[in-house]
């Protein structure tokens, strides 16, 4: 199955993982393709910690954009 995202996408997260401490809606970068329409995304949850890296079901995110595209 090919990934609708690709590396260094920016994405949010749909809903909350307490578990690894996001928020829904937490910003992070696509930085890996992995199989079975998963993607490892990096976030800056604190600005000197160093990046948290999570796989996480593309289904589970939302590609955000930029710049306004022509309908």
């Amino acid at each position: 199955m090919k990934s609708s995202l690709n590396i260094l996408d920016v994405v949010a997260t749909k809903k909350a993982f307490p578990k690894h401490h996001l928020l829904d809606g937490q910003v992070g970068t696509v930085i890996e393709i992995l199989a079975d329409g998963f993607v490892e995304v990096e976030f800056h949850l604190k600005k000197k910690d160093d990046p948290t890296l999570i796989p996480l079901h593309e289904k589970e995110l939302i590609k955000l954009h930029f710049e306004l595209k022509q309908a």
